[in-house]
């Protein structure tokens, strides 16, 4: 029997719609999703709904939740916020490190958020493309261990690359556009994309 792991970069975020958002907004790394975005997550819900996924994780970034909600509704399933999924803190695009949305206010506009659930590793800015993808690999691992079942991530382009460098022989170049989807197959002990 193989077991499959379903990696999601979020929607298409607002800041790349209207740069001006950056200047004026209080979570200047955490945007939300644009109305592009949106219906890209309600595009996904539609098309994992029958997938037999057991577990959701997102990261804690604001558009990673938006798009892992409309998902977790439709599954009927919790999503477990796990920061080592999150953005790579590179000093290239972030000159501080990102203040983020409390998880009690997330909570309050987002219910399906498993509030028993505790992130495994909380990176630190800044970060070195090693580093995160020592990161991606360590969480990777873990979640394996510790979760059955086939498992969506909702994350940035560095989290599915990552986890496709981590898991895939062969190094693939992937493209990761906003929204896409990338499915893992464990067959033995070999994970492939399919």
């Amino acid at each position: 029997m193989s077991r499959k792991l379903w990696l999601v970069r979020h929607g298409h975020r607002l800041d790349f719609l209207y740069p001006e958002w950056f200047n004026l907004a209080q979570h200047r790394y955490d945007p939300p999703l644009s109305d592009i975005g949106k219906q890209q997550s309600e595009d996904l819900a539609e098309i994992l709904q029958a997938e037999g996924i057991r577990h959701i994780f997102a990261s804690p970034f604001l558009r990673c939740i938006q798009t892992a909600y409309p998902i977790a509704q439709k599954l009927d399933l919790l999503i477990k916020l796990e920061a080592s999924i999150g953005e790579w803190l590179n000093t290239d695009w972030m000159s501080e490190s990102p203040t983020l949305y409390s998880g009690t206010l997330l909570k309050s506009f987002y219910p399906s958020i498993d509030r028993r659930y505790t992130s495994h590793l909380f990176p630190q800015y800044p970060e070195t493309l090693e580093q995160v993808h020592r990161r991606m690999m360590g969480i990777i691992d873990q979640l394996q261990k510790d979760f059955t079942g086939d498992l969506l991530l909702v994350g940035h382009s560095i989290t599915v690359t990552g986890v496709i460098k981590a898991l895939v022989k062969g190094n693939p170049d992937i493209d990761t556009p906003f929204g896409c989807l990338i499915k893992l197959i464990l067959q033995g002990d070999q994970w492939r994309i399919s």
